[in-house]
């Protein structure tokens, strides 16, 4: 296990570094806001990644308005919590987007952590089932993320899902070029994605990010168009959408889904009912009792090791946590701790 180092910044306020000695320059990352139950979607990520014994650490980038009470647990949990400012669409424009949807234009932020190469992005409401390491020696200079669906009612405000095209089956609906040209660019479900975290990107997408007007799915459609170029397609067992199960069965091979996004209306784990459309299918009773089965599993809890750093090798560790200093709003850290998911 990783040494641990802890050390005052200041009287009232301490900073823990724990260097990870697998992990090198990638990272997982998640996003957390406000004071809801999400929370519980990400330690129950966390714990997911050690399970499937992954090589990286789990990133958590938090607005300020998360509680402490809930990054105490994220420490508690190995998870690096770091503390992003908001991000806003262009002024009085917020209403073109679905309002839950705003605030993950603060997503953006995360391609300011330039001390990871890669990172693979996962909402809080993902679970990985499978270990997915080996995505990060995917062709660099690419955007990789899995298609999404077009059938779902969400989608209503679009010409594909009034035709009923959909990008899974294309060949059943075949896009009517004669009357709306040519069919629209490959679309991605933002909720994961591989990168490359890049300052210049970054400050181009808060510049882009200004002249855009927003779109129903906020932050997703915005990638979507500024990577449309180089954004190249990932099996879907890498971001099972449930709407998948009933809308495509034909697509699904369930025994061989590694990632699942339970981002059905009604199918978060932990405020499952049952009661919703399509929640009482005995695939989403199996898949959310086994996203407890993990959640619930005391064995899978972060174990801390303290030791001493007393070798230039481990102080050599100690260089992309210090790179994190650099780069973190107003030169502050609230917290980088414990970062292996291992």
């Amino acid at each position: 296990m990783a040494p641990e180092l802890t050390q005052n910044t200041d009287a009232n306020s301490a900073m823990t570094i724990s260097p990870h000695i697998h992990g090198g320059d990638r990272a997982y990352v998640t996003f957390l806001a406000g004071n809801g139950d999400y929370v519980k979607g990400v330690v129950g990520l966390a714990k997911g990644l050690r399970k499937v014994k992954s090589a990286y650490p789990l990133v958590v980038a938090i607005l300020p308005d998360v509680p402490e009470e809930h990054r105490r647990i994220l420490v508690e949990q190995g998870c690096i919590v770091r503390e992003i400012e908001p991000v806003y669409p262009p002024e009085n424009q917020t209403q073109f987007a679905m309002a839950y949807y705003v605030i993950n234009y603060s997503k953006l932020r995360i391609w300011k952590f330039v001390e990871y190469s890669k990172m693979i992005y996962l909402d809080g409401d993902i679970q990985v089932y499978e270990n997915i390491d080996h995505l990060f020696d995917l062709p660099d200079g690419y955007f990789y993320a899995v298609m999404d669906c077009f059938c779902e009612k969400t989608w209503s405000h679009t010409p594909q899902y009034k035709i009923g095209y959909c990008q899974q089956c294309p060949e059943k609906v075949q896009w009517p070029r004669s009357e709306l040209g040519e069919p629209p660019s490959l679309y991605f479900n933002a909720g994961m994605f591989l990168f490359e975290p890049d300052l210049e990107t970054y400050e181009d997408l808060l510049t882009t990010l200004k002249v855009t007007p927003p779109t129903p799915f906020a932050e997703q459609d915005f990638l979507n168009m500024y990577f449309k170029k180089i954004y190249k397609p990932i099996p879907l067992v890498y971001n099972l959408v449930l709407a998948m199960l009933w809308r495509h069965p034909e697509n699904v091979e369930l025994e061989n889904v590694k990632v699942v996004h339970y981002c059905a209306a009604g199918s978060k784990p932990w405020r499952y009912t049952g009661k919703e459309p399509n929640m009482e299918r005995e695939d989403i009773k199996m898949l959310v009792k086994k996203w407890w089965d993990v959640y619930n599993d005391e064995s899978l809890d972060y174990k801390k090791c303290v030791a001493v750093v007393d070798k230039e090798a481990d102080l050599m560790n100690l260089k992309p946590f210090i790179t994190a200093l650099a780069h973190t709003e107003a030169g502050r850290v609230n917290y980088v701790t414990a970062p292996s998911a291992a």
